[in-house]
C-alpha cells in the first residue's frame, strides 16, 4: 500500500467534503462530540491513571467517529453506536497505537528536559495553568533550543498518528507500519496539507468570533474532513482478477493499466 500524491488544492476539497458529511446529521454530530469530550474529561480527572488511559483509548475513540463518517459516506445513517466500533475490531492494535503515542510523548519531554527545557516541561505536564502568563513566557524564553526540538519531534509524532488509526481499522495495517504510512502520506502531500491547515486556521478564527458558537460546526469537521483526506490519500484497493473480454484474456500488465 502506498499513499497517493495529490494536488495542493485538494486540501480545500477535504474541508468541503467534511462539511457535507457534517450537514448530513449536524445535531447528532454535535451530540457525539459532546459525549466524547465529556467522557474524556471525566476519565482524565481520575488521579494517576486517567490521563494515560485517555491517551491509550484515543485511537479507539477516533475510530468511532471515523466509522460514523464511513456510514454516511456509504449512504447509511449516523448512530450513537458508531462510537463503540473501535471496541469491535482491531482494538488491541488501536490501543497499541495509543501506547506508542504516549511513550513517544514522554520521550520527547525527556529530550526537551535534557536540553534545558525542564521548567517548561514541568509546566506542560502539571495539567495546571501557570500562576501568571509571565511564568510561562519566562519558561519558554529559557527553554531555547528545547522548544524548537519539541515542536519538530511532536510534529513528526502527530504526522505519524494522523492516519494510523484508520489504516489499522479500515485496512488492517499493523500499528508501526500504519504510523510509517501515515508519515509518508503527510510528507507526500505537503501542499494539500498546507492548504488544508491554512484554511482550517482561517475557519477557526471565524468560528471563534460569535462567542465560539462556530465551533459547534467546526469541531465535528475536524474529524469529518480527516476522514475525507484519508479516503483521498488511501482509496480502497480493488482486486482485479483475470477476465475474458470479447474472447481475449487480460494480462497482468493490462490489469495494472486498468
Amino acid at each position: 500500500m502506498e499513499a497517493k500524491r495529490l494536488e495542493a488544492q485538494q486540501g480545500w476539497q477535504w474541508i468541503k467534503k467534511g462539511y457535507a458529511l457534517f450537514m448530513q446529521a449536524p445535531l447528532l454530530w454535535i451530540v457525539l462530540l459532546a459525549i466524547c469530550f465529556v467522557t474524556a474529561a471525566g476519565v482524565n480527572a481520575v488521579p494517576l491513571v486517567g490521563e494515560p488511559l485517555v491517551s491509550l483509548l484515543m485511537p479507539v475513540a477516533i475510530i468511532g467517529l471515523m466509522a460514523g463518517c464511513r456510514s454516511l459516506d456509504q449512504g447509511d445513517e449516523l448512530e450513537l453506536m458508531h462510537l463503540f466500533c473501535g471496541f469491535q475490531r482491531h482494538t488491541s492494535h488501536l490501543v497499541t497505537l495509543g501506547g506508542i503515542a504516549l511513550v513517544g510523548q514522554y520521550l520527547i519531554f525527556g529530550v526537551m528536559m535534557a536540553v534545558g527545557g525542564a521548567t517548561l516541561v514541568g509546566i506542560l505536564m502539571s495539567n495546571q495553568a501557570p500562576s501568571s502568563p509571565d511564568v510561562l513566557e519566562q519558561a519558554i524564553a529559557g527553554a531555547g533550543a528545547a522548544v524548537m526540538i519539541g515542536i519538530a519531534l511532536f510534529s513528526l509524532l502527530l504526522m505519524s498518528m494522523q492516519f494510523a488509526p484508520m489504516l489499522v481499522y479500515f485496512r488492517g495495517v499493523p500499528p508501526v507500519a500504519a504510523m510509517k504510512l501515515s508519515l509518508s502520506a503527510f510528507t507526500r502531500n505537503m501542499g494539500a496539507m498546507f492548504v488544508y491547515g491554512m484554511a482550517f486556521m482561517l475557519l477557526a478564527v471565524l468560528a471563534s468570533m460569535p462567542m465560539m458558537l462556530g465551533w459547534l460546526i467546526l469541531a465535528p469537521m475536524v474529524f469529518t474532513s480527516l476522514y475525507a483526506s484519508f479516503c483521498d490519500i488511501f482509496p480502497p484497493e480493488v482486486d482485479i482478477n483475470p477476465q475474458i473480454i470479447e474472447g481475449e484474456v487480460i494480462t497482468r500488465d493490462e490489469q495494472e493499466h486498468f
